[in-house]
């Protein structure tokens, strides 16, 4: 395990330049030639999701609402808790300023990627509409289109993993529940096999029913963890009032640091937000598209709009959120580990002693809806690579043996082999979206008018 790591260490920074300039720069290109118009139809983005403007007959497999809530469900998990603590405990505070910058640009990005997810879906053999970025690289870029799209669905299948979320589901359940110490001893590498194992077959009974029984779930989990959530960190905020603004100030003093940036470590810092906000919200990761590519909609702006809202809700919204519990509890001081660590003693100084027990049930529950609606992205993956859907089920068994695997890996591993994939998923994602933005802008226009019109 430990060659494995080293040697996926060792290739990361050759791609992690090429990540920062196209999600960074990419998405300031996009905002531009946009006209900052996604922004400017916010309002209308939850319109749109509330099902206000949605027509009988429309082609797609699930509404607005359900496919936000599936891409919601894959984002909003342990990366807005734990890759938050991760980011802090490698960057420092002013790293959630960059994340807060790259998640303000990946709104557009999905804004565009799940536009074109609509507008170049196609209907496979059982009449199913098919979307995203393998099908946007396929019929939009002609010639080298399929090569993209190859490449971006081989490293998907590695990317689309759950192995970081049941990483950090197991080490939740060890640090809180210590089983050695309140169970029979099975020794830490059996709880950890026992707890895979349970994890891999609850997954089984969910993703092999299929999306529309991944977005059944999916839309009854997510409201109802993010309230949790929500209300738990209400409490310590509203407890630690006199905190909440020096936190705010710690992070934007640290993200400007020019001691860092004498030393050469500022752009460490902003590539490590990058990461970790990519990792929280998946914009330019090409995730999104492939359920937003499935809605029942024949208006490809339209979706782009509700696709936009992601990004705003798991990393403006819990990233920044989870990161002030962290920073004024004063845990991000105090763990010497990575990972859930740094969150669990966030919550249980802040919320009486047992607010880890708290976060480990929002845990499991964030870390289910994450794994539950994983596995579909790698299907759709191997279903184009095998042009089969049939053949991309079998997906389904390899991605049952990864959680177990991941459960007993380090976390180390784990977060280095996921930074990788990512990456080499994003490179050929965002040369494809910006390559079809044009198309985007030429809808958008004609979208935009009718919309002001009201001929929609």
């Amino acid at each position: 395990m430990n060659a494995i790591d080293q040697l996926i260490s060792a290739l990361l920074p050759y791609t992690e330049w090429a990540m920062l300039f196209l999600l960074l720069g990419g998405g300031l290109y996009l905002a531009i030639s946009s006209g900052f118009k996604p922004y400017l139809y916010f309002k209308h983005a939850i319109d749109i999701t509330r099902g206000k403007y949605d027509k009988e007959g429309a082609t797609g497999e699930v509404s607005h609402w359900q496919a936000l809530s599936s891409a919601i469900a894959a984002t909003v998990g342990l990366g807005n808790i734990s890759g938050v603590a991760i980011a802090i405990y490698l960057g420092g505070p002013g790293v959630i300023f960059w994340i807060w910058v790259t998640a303000v640009l990946g709104m557009v990005i999905k804004y565009y990627s799940c536009s074109l997810a609509v507008m170049f879906r196609a209907i496979d053999a059982s009449g199913t509409a098919q979307g995203g970025p393998m099908y946007y690289m396929n019929a939009g870029l002609k010639q080298f289109g399929r090569p993209l799209a190859v490449f971006y669905s081989v490293f998907g299948m590695i990317g689309f993993l759950a192995i970081f979320q049941a990483n950090q589901f197991t080490q939740t359940f060890m640090t809180v529940v210590s089983p050695n110490e309140t169970l029979a001893g099975f020794g830490d590498f059996g709880w950890k096999l026992i707890i895979g194992l349970l994890l891999a077959g609850l997954t089984s009974l969910v993703i092999f029913g299929g999306i529309q029984k991944i977005a059944k779930v999916a839309s009854r989990i997510v409201p109802t963890m993010v309230l949790i959530y929500f209300v738990a960190v209400l409490f310590v905020l509203l407890s630690n009032l006199g905190s909440i603004l020096p936190s705010f100030k710690l992070i934007i003093t640290e993200a400007f640091n020019f001691e860092t940036a004498i030393q050469g470590g500022i752009w460490g810092v902003v590539i490590l937000g990058a990461r970790r906000a990519m990792f929280s919200n998946e914009a330019g990761l090409g995730s999104a598209p492939m359920y937003h590519g499935q809605s029942k909609t024949d208006e490809p702006i339209q979706e782009g709009l509700v696709a936009m809202l992601g990004p705003f809700i798991d990393t403006i919204v819990v990233c920044t959120i989870t990161a002030l519990v962290i920073l004024l509890s004063g845990a991000y001081l105090e763990a010497e580990t990575n990972g859930i660590l740094m969150t669990l003693i966030a919550f249980k100084k802040t919320l009486f002693g047992f607010g880890d027990v708290i976060l480990m049930i929002v845990v499991s529950a964030f870390a289910l809806s994450t794994i539950f609606t994983y596995s579909y992205f790698g299907v759709k993956s191997l279903s184009y690579l095998t042009r089969s859907t049939k053949a991309g089920k079998y997906f389904n068994y390899f991605y049952i043996i990864t959680i177990v695997i991941a459960a007993i890996s380090s976390v180390d591993l784990v977060v280095n082999l996921m930074d990788l994939a990512y990456s080499l998923m994003l490179i050929p994602n965002m040369i494809a979206v910006l390559l079809l933005s044009p198309k985007v802008n030429a809808a958008a226009r004609s979208y935009f008018q009718r919309f002001k019109a009201n001929e929609l």
